[in-house]
């Protein structure tokens, strides 16, 4: 019988009063599709980051095709084969495709200047290869993130990678670009890789693995084929309990308007206008779910409501109060709380401890400080208190934001915005990262917010939890809003079809009312 193309033997890894690895065996044969599934914290990231050399185990061994290798760097690991994609993509946002994919293994000419023509050309033959159509000129920071991933896994297959490590490889995908993802999975497969998928969604794992290991604190639990199984016994596994997929929901009792959003008009990076004129509400005892696939003005406009932008025309008003040119302190002071979408730029100081992030945004009040000195012991307190509450998996208060695994640093965003008790809950993609236990625990808090008299604005590109949770949705459109639905009213289909432009050519220049083809009359 064959030697697994690669095998981790009985992997342990401490960390400072954590043990992440418990002695884990795991293996991966050769065009194989292996998901790694498991909670926030559970070592999966953890022990692949052993085998692509970025961390160095404490006991066991990895074996390749038999034989046991040392890796104490990717560049080692990169020589033996094994790529890896990690969940924040180590891209170098200005440089260009090309430059990005060649770095550090660049072609040059006899004099030793790096060959441009043939790099590119270089990138243009892996990528029809593989099926993997990238721009080679294209700025990176100019790309949507299923493009960039697209260029972090030929930035692996260019250095000739056998085994490919993929984590948390749909965190930041739409629905399309998770499917053109497995797509490319399967025909790198087909091409003869080994693939492991770092994961917790489970329906993915059933959609996309050969076989399935699951971890849970720091240990391989169980181990089954996607045939053997289904979505609730994986849950199981993974949790240790019966999770609900989908949370009760009580009738909403919309009270007044609590947030109003009048034309507002706002600007993108180019200074074009990325929101064109956007106006709604969202009321207390309400879930106003923004819908729209990334790149359709959402960012901009919740980072304008937010005070991190600024807005070129039209007025927001927060509980009466015009907050249209507020500073994030000051909408933060008018009631307001934001999840936002990108964790580590606008969620987390990754260089603060559990304690400083708890607090930012309080930092100045009483009772965390008093004359401008901060009062540790309410701190402490608090910070134990929510970190208990929302299951945040850390050895102490003390340790950096960047030490926690991605679930976990969301979760104590989560912990300091709904701690706060807003009048206003700003969520944007409050679940990604999150496992199955963990979203169910967020969905239940949001829904409290609601049930307390809250307005909730959630933007989100996974359309079942804006299934779930709004009681009325927006489509929003090339930076405009499309069309509006209340809760239950439309299908995946329908909510998708108006996502990616289908009702575009149903509006007249005015926005008025038209007659589509079928005899049906839009707004």
């Amino acid at each position: 019988m064959a030697s697994p193309l690669i095998e981790m033997r009985e992997i342990t890894k401490h960390f400072p009063g954590v043990l992440a690895n418990d002695r884990v065996s795991l293996s991966l044969d050769a065009g194989e599709i292996v998901a790694l599934l498991g909670e926030n914290g559970a070592g999966k990231s953890t022990l692949m980051n052993v085998v692509y050399g970025l961390l160095s185990p404490d006991g066991g061994e990895v074996l390749m095709k038999g034989d046991t290798v040392h890796i104490r760097s990717p560049r080692q690991a990169i020589d033996l084969g094994i790529g890896m994609v990690h969940q924040h993509f180590m891209l170098v946002p200005p440089l260009t495709v090309t430059e990005n994919i060649v770095l550090g293994n660049e072609p040059t000419r006899a004099v030793g200047a790096i060959d441009f023509k043939q790099a590119r050309e270089d990138v243009r033959e892996i990528s029809r290869r593989y099926g993997l159509a990238v721009d080679p000129d294209a700025i990176v920071r100019d790309l949507p993130v299923g493009m960039q991933q697209r260029v972090e896994i030929l930035k692996a297959l260019y250095r000739g990678a056998r085994v490919l490590i993929l984590d948390e490889p749909t965190a930041v995908l739409t629905p399309q670009e998770v499917r053109e993802l497995f797509e490319v999975v399967r025909s790198l497969v087909g091409e003869g890789l080994s693939v492991v998928f770092i994961t917790h969604k489970l329906e993915e794992v059933m959609s996309i693995a050969d076989r399935v290991v699951v971890m849970r604190d720091g240990r391989v639990v169980g181990e089954t084929r996607p045939k053997d199984t289904d979505t609730a016994g994986l849950a199981r596994m993974m949790v240790g309990r019966e999770v609900v997929f989908r949370v009760e929901k009580k009738p909403s009792t919309s009270g007044s308007a609590i947030l109003e959003i009048d034309d507002v008009r706002v600007l993108n990076e180019r200074q074009l206008e990325a929101v064109k004129g956007v106006s709604f509400a969202v009321n207390a005892g309400e879930i106003l779910a923004l819908a729209g696939v990334s790149g359709n003005g959402q960012t901009e406009l919740i980072e304008a409501i937010t005070g991190l932008r600024k807005v070129a025309g039209g007025t927001m008003r927060l509980k009466g109060v015009d907050i249209t040119h507020a500073a994030a302190r000051e909408a933060i002071a008018a009631g307001l709380s934001h999840v936002p979408e990108d964790r580590h730029r606008r969620g987390l100081i990754l260089e603060f401890n559990l304690m400083e992030n708890i607090i930012l945004g309080d930092h100045r009040q009483a009772p965390f400080a008093k004359h401008g000195v901060l009062n540790f012991v309410p701190i402490t307190e608090v910070t134990r208190k929510r970190v208990a509450d929302y299951d945040v998996r850390t050895p102490s208060e003390l340790v950096k934001a960047s030490a926690l695994s991605g679930g976990n640093q969301q979760k104590l965003v989560l912990a300091r915005e709904l701690g706060r008790d807003p009048d206003l809950l700003v969520a944007a993609q409050p679940t990604r990262g999150l496992d199955v236990g963990a979203i169910e625990f967020v969905h239940n808090q949001i829904l409290a917010e609601r049930d307390k008299g809250k307005a909730v604005l959630l933007v989100s590109l996974e359309l079942e939890e804006v299934q779930t949770l709004a009681d009325r949705i927006l489509i929003i459109f090339e930076g405009r809003i499309v069309k509006e639905f209340v809760a239950g009213e439309a299908s995946d289909e329908e909510l998708g079809y108006y996502m990616t432009g289908g009702g575009g050519d149903k509006l007249s220049a005015e926005g008025e009312e038209v007659m589509v083809p079928d005899g049906r009359a839009d707004a």
